[in-house]
């Protein structure tokens, strides 16, 4: 029966589009391959233009490494590909990286909506290739040959690199320690897709929202793979929600990994859910984790565990388990967040630096109201024909019906016009209802990483359908124009 749900499971995951075919695998292969040796062919020209001896140019390299969900092998159909970029000694990351090699990728055909993030925390360059998303950060070794088939975690390799290298090798180092110390590697992926799966549709999944990102996941999967290593599927499961429902935070989560670290007092890392990155005994994964997230997570794991603690039951499904998180069953009021921009090239940087402050609205709402639960899904209102972004984030009953969102806005104002690079756009704050949510927002838990790929239209004055994944019936993946006749809507995509 155990073995039969986790079939069960399997192909449920295979009917929700999370798992690629074999041409779309094939087709994330062939890219990787091609910018590989776009690389390496940067990396000689770079060499060149410093006028190394014609012995070091020839024996000059780089390579890219794949790490985020494609790295661990649980990506799916509509996944985009996080791939670092490592080169040599002196290859630099503002005059190579950012200008030699974004000239390169520019003039390819098969790149497209390139661009460059300066300023995050881990630059990087984001673009298409071949209709795939790529995001691109740059470290820098000090070896003249980088290897392509690089052992990351050599300790040769790690000599001398800045802070800004260690951020940009963070994902590529824990993704390695993560593979090498699970027992089963493909059980813990098919473990790893499902409960990734189960936090989107719960509405906990998306660090910048201070819920739980890919890395997070990835390791308290991992941590349950290695406390029951013969486990099967359905029964990993099961175990993972038990396991952290009554985990007792702030306790940090480690993995085992044959040697025993000094443990920081969770004091001292101010997080609500300590997770230990496994390659280093004193480092936590980057957690926007506030008062409102903590709850909700900890909620959802008890509400897993209370659904899959007998997984022999007769009437078990695990579309219960994977039920769309009910917001507006759930709430009656909401803050709507209306972010929007003049222009369609503008808008992905301006939702993206707003994300990225979203931990600041989040506290002030709790000093206020008191807990609030920040869906992460982004949606659109299609009678308004500027590029924007809405959210819906719901209100609990708090301090007060009353909020004075005009001081909340204020404040969260100053914080994100401290910084920015770009051109500003429009930001509305306002208190909605649950009857004024549109239908089309209600239960879509389901959100992508990037808004820049979703809201691109060819006339933002004629008439435009919304085009809906047919892997997520509620989320919109584009629009296809009319041009004025409601009777041929496919024409004009």
């Amino acid at each position: 029966m155990e073995e039969e749900r986790s079939l069960s499971l399997l192909q449920l995951m295979v009917n929700e589009g999370l798992v690629p075919s074999p041409e779309e695998e094939e087709n994330r292969k062939i890219v990787i391959e091609k910018l590989k040796q776009i690389v390496v062919a940067w990396v000689k020209r770079v060499a060149w233009q410093r006028r190394l001896p014609k012995q070091d140019i020839a024996a000059s390299s780089a390579t890219l490494l794949t790490y985020g969900s494609y790295g661990l092998g649980v990506h799916g159909s509509e996944s985009d590909i996080d791939a670092l970029c490592v080169g040599p000694y002196f290859a630099t990351i503002v005059d190579d990286f950012f200008i030699v090699l974004y000239n390169m990728l520019k003039s390819r055909p098969e790149v497209s909506e390139i661009h460059c993030v300066k300023d995050a925390k881990v630059p990087l360059m984001r673009f298409e290739f071949d209709g795939i998303s790529i995001d691109l950060p740059f470290v820098q070794l000090k070896v003249l040959a980088v290897p392509e088939n690089l052992d990351i975690l050599n300790p040769v390799f790690l000599r001398d690199i800045d802070e800004t290298g260690w951020k940009s090798l963070s994902g590529v180092l824990a993704n390695t320690r993560i593979c090498r110390l699970v027992p089963d590697l493909e059980k813990f992926q098919s473990m790893l897709r499902c409960v990734k799966f189960w936090a989107k549709r719960r509405g906990v999944y998306g660090n910048l929202n201070g819920f739980l990102g890919g890395i997070h996941l990835a390791i308290l999967a991992a941590f349950v793979c290695q406390c029951d290593p013969h486990a099967g599927l359905s029964a990993l499961i099961s175990h993972f929600f038990k396991t952290f429902a009554f985990w007792p935070w702030p306790r940090p989560v480690e993995l085992q990994e044959g040697t025993l670290h000094p443990t920081l007092n969770p004091t001292e890392t101010r997080l609500y859910m300590p997770i230990r990155l496994p390659f280093s005994p004193y480092e936590y994964c980057h957690s926007n984790i506030t008062k409102s997230t903590f709850y909700k997570i900890r909620t959802e794991f008890l509400r897993g565990h209370n659904l899959t603690k007998d997984l022999l039951k007769f009437d078990f499904d695990w579309h219960n388990v994977l039920e769309p998180f009910p917001y507006t069953k759930k709430y009656a009021r909401f803050l709507k967040i209306f972010l929007s921009a003049s222009k369609q090239d503008e808008l992905g940087d301006w939702v993206g630096w707003i994300k990225s402050r979203f931990r600041c609205l989040l506290f002030k709402l709790e000093e206020v109201q008191g807990l609030c639960d920040p869906n992460p899904a982004e949606h659109i209102d299609v009678n308004i024909a500027d590029p924007h972004v809405i959210f819906y984030w719901g209100l609990q009953a708090g301090k007060t019906n009353a909020i004075d969102i005009k001081s909340v806005k204020d404040v969260f104002w100053r914080n994100i016009s401290t910084g920015y690079q770009g051109p500003f756009g429009k930001m509305e704050l306002s208190i909605v209802q649950a009857s004024q949510v549109p239908k089309s927002a209600q239960f879509d838990t389901l959100s992508r990483k990037r808004t820049k790929a979703c809201w691109k239209m060819m006339d933002y004055h004629q008439r435009r359908i919304p085009i809906y994944s047919q892997h997520v019936p509620q989320y919109i993946v584009g629009y296809v124009s009319t041009n004025g006749d409601p009777e041929y809507p496919n024409a004009g995509v």
